[in-house]
């Protein structure tokens, strides 16, 4: 049996009518950007806010690794993988050309060195092995690579291989490649490989010294820059997953097919400079904060706690001025037992009838089915 109960809450925001009026914001944005294609997405909402050809099929080069990092990430999380695993680095990992560590086939490297290899140095050779590693073989792992896209509803992809070495029929758009880099940022733990500008590995049967340093300079010369990819090869030019953070406002922008490699970073510069300028997000609920109650007569508590899965925020233009509504959708299940980290309501914000957020809600223990003593107490109590 289930039973669904709302409730609607009011709470004070800046904003204003043209809050919401995105789409014709990044249609008017005063932008002079030379790259072929461009975007500028949100981190928190994915709200798109500057858009250049967004999505044109184009080849992405090695921005390609930030789906591999991004499969890397969940492994680690879901606890398939550790950061202190041992890779045994194959021939075909080692004879990788371009960017690259230069690892050798036979030796091992820890995780962490290879995921540091990729994020800082843009290393084809740690791609390849930790595709190996994780998937079994290099074709498994791109599978897993395209099956990842559609999850994430990336329309416009389709990869061949882990690194973006030119290769036909391996292309993505800007529009696929800021949701992939919006989803790799919500791994805490990539931030420190992804803003790290200068570092060193040991590599190698001699046990060489090899000098690490970031092929993404905004890391170095933008103002609160959280990576996150560059990428060149001949066919795709010039191409960059660009993000920052100031404050709770957390932005990306993607340039792709650039002439030259400073028209990039000056085009990222240029688009993240306009979000920040002109937008604002406002944390409305942190992860973890208890948000409802939600009863369940036949639990063994009858009152259970739900808090915010995620952190919720909702972006908004500066100087804006309104009123928000936050309203609570809660599901009474009676299945019993539920699980701890069970979507069991959800809360969402609008703008007078406009929803502008979402977010679910879940229970932090374990919810028993409660037993016959204390169901026969609860009915005395209520006949008293």
């Amino acid at each position: 049996m289930k039973k669904f109960i709302s409730m609607a809450l009011s709470f004070l925001l800046i904003a204003t009518p043209a809050n919401l009026a995105f789409a014709s914001d990044k249609e008017k944005a005063p932008l002079n950007i030379s790259s072929k294609s461009a975007i500028l997405m949100d981190v928190n909402s994915g709200q798109v806010l500057y858009q250049k050809n967004p999505h044109e099929k184009l080849p992405p080069a090695s921005v390609t690794k930030v789906m591999t990092m991004l499969l890397i990430c969940e492994s680690l999380e879901k606890g398939k993988i550790k950061l202190e695993d041992e890779v045994q680095i194959s021939e075909e990992a080692s004879s990788m050309g371009g960017s690259q560590i230069f690892l050798e086939a036979g030796e091992t490297q820890k995780v962490d060195t290879l995921l540091k290899g990729i994020a800082v140095a843009s290393a084809n050779d740690a791609c390849v092995a930790m595709a190996e590693y994780i998937a079994g073989s290099v074709e498994g792992f791109v599978d897993m690579m395209n099956d990842r896209a559609k999850e994430l509803g990336m329309k416009d992809t389709h990869f061949v291989n882990t690194n973006g070495l030119p290769v036909d029929n391996h292309y993505t758009s800007a529009n696929d490649i800021a949701i992939m880099s919006r989803e790799l940022l919500k791994h805490e733990m990539i931030s420190k490989y992804l803003t790290t500008w200068m570092d060193q590995v040991v590599v190698g049967k001699k046990q060489s010294t090899i000098g690490l340093a970031n092929t993404n300079k905004m890391v170095k010369h933008y103002q609160g820059a959280t990576g996150v990819k560059t990428g060149f090869t001949q066919e795709a030019k010039y191409c960059l997953s660009a993000s920052a953070k100031r404050g709770d406002t957390h932005l990306v922008a993607v340039t792709l097919k650039a002439e030259t490699s400073p028209e990039r970073f000056k085009d990222a510069s240029n688009i993240l400079n306009y979000g920040f300028a002109n937008y604002e997000s406002v944390k409305i609920c942190k992860k973890g904060e208890d948000i409802a109650k939600l009863n369940l007569d036949k639990a063994e508590d009858e009152k259970v706690s739900l808090v915010a899965k995620d952190d919720l925020s909702v972006l908004l233009k500066k100087g804006a001025n309104r009123k928000f509504t936050k309203k609570v959708n809660l599901n009474e299940n009676y299945d019993l037992p539920i699980k701890k980290g069970s979507v069991l309501g959800k809360v969402q914000v609008y703008n007078d009838k406009k929803l502008v957020g979402e977010l679910e809600l879940v229970n932090q223990k374990d919810i028993n089915k409660a037993g016959y003593l204390k169901m026969l107490q609860r009915v005395i109590d209520n006949m008293i």
